[in-house]
């Protein structure tokens, strides 16, 4: 599966990786890992993730407005450089912590 998730043993950080290309085609179980959930703390894993487009921009807003808005804690962690670059060049950097 190329979307997995993993739920902190105290039930409070949900961890999502993203494998592959992040688009539109991993829209369903990208939501699909979030919803339904209370979350406190995600954090979006982009270590395997090779490319990113408008429409995964878009999710991660979609998942922010979940987790709360801006009193989320939704961070975004281990992207390569462009991705990062992607993520800096639409303003993301506002948003989300990006490390």
């Amino acid at each position: 599966m190329s979307v997995v998730t993993e739920v902190s043993p105290d039930g409070e950080k949900l961890t999502i990786s993203v494998k592959g290309r992040f688009d539109f085609a991993k829209h369903q179980d990208f939501r699909a890992s979030y919803e339904n959930k209370a979350l406190k703390a995600v954090v979006v894993d982009l270590k395997e993730a090779t490319y990113l487009d408008s429409s995964a921009l878009g999710m991660l807003l979609l998942l922010r407005d979940h987790a709360g808005g801006d009193d989320s804690d939704v961070r975004v962690v281990n992207s390569n450089s462009d991705v990062r670059k992607i993520l800096a060049i639409s303003n993301f950097d506002k948003l989300f912590d990006i490390s």
